[in-house]
């Protein structure tokens, strides 16, 4: 006989300690870890939260390479997400951009590699069919506020990335608790496994999901349809939000389901009210209005076209007609110019087309447009070049010039570049970080054009007010009020967006603009109890023990 037997099923560990939303780690106190049986599991030091964050943060500053220091806080939150929430929220300026763009995208490229725990849920349309229901209903924690769902089509601006894109809807989660106090327990990441066509991932041996070609027509669309009526029947007060679908996938949702339940696309809606902020902020330097403007998106995607259709709702509300509005905004494609002649364009950027004579050439088309805003977002790095800039500053004492594409490696140009080769007069702004540049004795502070500006306070406002709907006039609201926050010392600067440290602020006034739309539109559920203003900040959750 042996003197040990196989052990029985039995978790070794007490369940405060595997649960994050819970766990305090060292932070239990004496009689809290005599109550809960947690003696003998902890070091017999009891430390404070500030404790325990100054400790993360010397680990996380002593790494060199970003996605370590992305690793090293996903441990993190995997174990204890007030610490995580809390190092985050205190040094927002250094802790975004490892958690969030641009460290993201490498992440994502790299999940089979850094995947070590799981957090949220994978559905597979070649597995689950039939039974998404049923496997939402285990979700542990019983409930979701926000719902960040992605089918991995168009990750940042790396393309295909399948079930790897699953870094997307858990990093824009960790940014609704961050800036808006979204509680985490209300967070729900999913991804949604269609295939890929992706074959790198195919041959990839650690790839996570199915190595299959990526679903389309029919039977994506049947596949998307149960997973909504999941949704609605599991989760029915809770925000669907769409991140990262292709092109033809993200407007096909929207249309499908905008007017079924409480969803909204953030790479249409909310890089649209992000962009509109810009050029808000952006004639405060120029003195020219919104319906002044003439814009030319180089990029024609869902961030372009979101982007120009609610400059076009916008420039109406200025008093100008649809067609007027339309003929500010010109596009480019990876084709060249949307003009009337192409025969190769669908039907939404048919739409779009003016009567001008096709190129490729974009200073070419800034001569022959004469645009006042130039706005890059089409995922190729370095698609502004000296030649392109300069054309800008002939037609602008004050160009206005957004790289939005991200991560930095797709950035149409660098904030250095921009200064520079407009001898320091554009009005820059980017989707990544960039570092200040100086130039002539004057340091330009170059704004970040983040969507985590816009969509926290968006599903903030709808959450405190419980609206049935996400609208267009949200999203009108939204950056209207974003644009409120940017305050002359940052135009000073030459910065059209506040500094990311401000990003609770900024959600609490986009967030109260949103719910107040709500309830002039008879979409709210909930009455505010007091001062609007005052009720969304008690909401929003704040880590502590």
């Amino acid at each position: 006989m042996t003197k040990f037997t196989q052990p029985r099923d039995h978790d070794a560990t007490p369940p405060e300690l595997g649960d994050p939303l819970v766990n305090r780690g060292t932070g239990y106190t004496l009689n809290e870890r005599r109550s809960l049986g947690l003696e003998g599991f902890l070091p017999p030091a009891v430390q404070s939260l500030d404790e325990q964050c100054e400790r993360v943060l010397n680990n996380v500053r002593i790494l060199d390479n970003a996605l370590d220091k992305y690793r090293y806080l996903s441990e993190i939150q995997n174990f204890n997400e007030v610490l995580y929430y809390r190092v985050i929220l205190d040094n927002m300026e250094e802790m975004l951009p490892v958690v969030y763009t641009p460290t993201v995208g490498e992440a994502c490229t790299q999940w089979g590699r850094i995947y070590e725990r799981n957090r949220g849920i994978y559905l597979s349309a070649f597995q689950h069919q039939g039974r998404i229901a049923d496997i939402l209903k285990r979700w542990p924690n019983g409930r979701a506020g926000i719902i960040v769902v992605t089918d991995g089509g168009r990750i940042l601006g790396l393309g295909d990335l399948g079930v790897y894109g699953m870094g997307i809807p858990i990093g824009k989660l960790a940014l609704y608790t961050v800036c808006a106090g979204v509680s985490p327990a209300l967070c729900l990441p999913v991804s949604l496994d269609v295939g890929t066509q992706n074959t790198m991932l195919h041959k990839d041996p650690l790839y996570l999901g199915e190595r299959k070609a990526r679903l389309s027509g029919e039977e994506y669309e049947s596949f998307m349809e149960e997973f909504v009526t999941a949704v609605q029947e599991v989760f029915p007060d809770a925000i669907l939000h769409f991140e990262d679908f292709n092109n033809a996938a993200a407007f096909y949702l929207l249309e499908k389901y905008g007017d079924r339940l409480c969803c909204f696309n953030d790479d249409v809606q909310g890089t649209g009210a992000m962009g509109l902020a810009g050029i808000y902020a952006a004639g405060r330097i120029t003195g020219k209005k919104l319906s002044d403007q003439r814009i030319l998106f180089v990029g024609a995607g869902e961030a372009g076209l979101g982007m120009g259709n609610i400059i076009a709702a916008a420039m109406q509300e200025e008093g100008l007609s649809a067609s007027d509005a339309r003929s500010r905004l010109l596009y480019m494609d990876s084709r060249g110019l949307i003009s009337s002649g192409r025969s190769d364009l669908n039907r939404r950027k048919r739409q779009l087309a003016l009567d001008l004579t096709w190129t490729s050439n974009v200073a070419q088309v800034i001569d022959d447009f004469t645009p006042t805003a130039l706005i890059g977002c089409c995922g190729q790095g370095a698609r502004f070049n000296e030649a392109t800039l300069q054309a800008m500053l002939r037609h602008n004492d004050r160009p206005i010039v957004f790289a939005l594409s991200n991560p930095t490696s797709k950035a149409e140009c660098t904030a250095e570049q921009a200064y520079r080769w407009t001898k320091g007069r554009a009005i820059y702004a980017s989707g990544s970080p960039f570092d200040a540049v100086t130039i002539e004795d004057f340091t330009h502070v170059p704004g970040q054009g983040n969507n985590a500006f816009i969509f926290p306070g968006v599903g903030l406002g709808i959450l405190v007010s419980g609206a049935s709907r996400v609208t267009d006039e949200m999203f009108f609201a939204a950056a209207k009020a974003l644009t409120a926050c940017v305050t002359s010392e940052d135009l000073d600067q030459g910065r059209i967006f506040p500094a990311a440290s401000r990003m609770r602020e900024v959600s609490i006034h986009v967030a109260t603009a949103v719910a107040n739309v709500a309830y002039e539109q008879n979409l709210a559920s909930v009455a505010p109890a007091g001062n609007l203003s005052d009720v969304i900040s008690d909401f929003m959750y704040e880590p502590g023990y």
